[in-house]
């Protein structure tokens, strides 16, 4: 039986080594904070569906209109009917549109995270000079940007036309001032649960789910109890109760320091100390969204 031998390998005179074009990469090296702010910016984009389909886009973009709608509306009442002021306060904007907010941070949180989970990109983030702590700080700060954006512009309109409409500037720029500050603290807290929640699952769909349910379900159980509270004339636990839902916890800060008019059953708002409380809980769920990122990932990418 005949026995096939493999060609013998080429003589040293037929050896040859071919230049394919590859070549050192001699350029400036940007490091860990460049990695970063790019990170940061396309994750911003990402969030209102820039540099993605169109179909990306809709639903961002229809919720920032929802958003902005209302408070033109409402100036345009106000110029209309010579008002001497305006049909609602500035930091309780937010509190009215909640569902939108929510809406729009269960749809964007997944959108931020889930995808590197579910294609197992994380470790190529890794690969390059970036760590962990930098990947979390820039999505986290991308998706609290946009929720700022998104809540912050109906305020810049609501301001906008109450000057225009000749309305105090003295008491337009103080309530427009706390508004800002208000959303700043709830852009932190909504970022971090809804990041921190979708971070638990590769899969968009039921990160959306997860998002709207701790949020508004939170909401609805804590409203709820207050109102069971309120009847019973047990006022003096309301504000207790208020600690244990995202809402209410900015609903509770801006009362003790932003002069809101709290929206719980019968303005039982929280005093100056439990205002404390409130603040300390609202800082340390944001640290503790930032903690629990940063171990996830940490996972994750090994």
């Amino acid at each position: 039986m005949a026995v096939e031998h493999s060609a013998a390998p080429p003589s040293g005179d037929r050896a040859r080594i071919h230049d394919i074009g590859y070549r050192t990469y001699d350029g400036p090296r940007l490091g860990r904070a460049y990695a970063r702010r790019s990170l940061y910016s396309q994750s911003l984009r990402g969030a209102y569906g820039l540099g993605r389909s169109v179909k990306s886009k809709v639903l961002p973009m229809l919720l920032f209109a929802v958003m902005c709608v209302p408070a033109a509306i409402m100036i345009a009442v106000a110029v209309f009917t010579k008002a001497k002021d305006l049909p609602i306060a500035y930091t309780d904007y937010a509190l009215v549109m909640q569902a939108v907010i929510s809406l729009y941070v269960a749809s964007q949180a997944p959108q931020a995270v889930s995808r590197d989970l579910r294609f197992r990109t994380v470790p190529l983030y890794f690969s390059r000079p970036i760590e962990t702590s930098d990947y979390v700080r820039a999505k986290y700060a991308a998706l609290a940007s946009a929720m700022f954006i998104l809540t912050a512009a109906p305020l810049l309109v609501l301001y906008v036309g109450a000057l225009l409409a000749k309305l105090d500037f003295t008491d337009q720029t103080k309530g427009f001032a706390q508004g800002l500050v208000s959303v700043a603290l709830l852009s932190l807290l909504f970022s971090g649960i809804g990041l921190v929640v979708a971070a638990v699952t590769p899969r968009r769909g039921f990160g959306i789910a997860a998002v709207i349910a701790v949020l508004m379900i939170s909401y609805g159980a804590v409203s709820t109890l207050q109102a069971i509270a309120y009847v019973q004339d047990n006022t003096a636990v309301i504000p207790w109760i208020g600690l244990f839902s995202p809402v209410t916890l900015i609903d509770g800060v801006q009362t003790a320091f932003l002069g809101a008019t709290s929206t719980m059953p019968g303005g039982a708002g929280p005093s100056t100390a439990q205002g404390v409380v409130y603040l300390l809980v609202v800082l340390g769920l944001v640290a503790a969204a930032y903690g629990l990122l940063v171990r996830r990932y940490k996972k994750v990418g090994m």
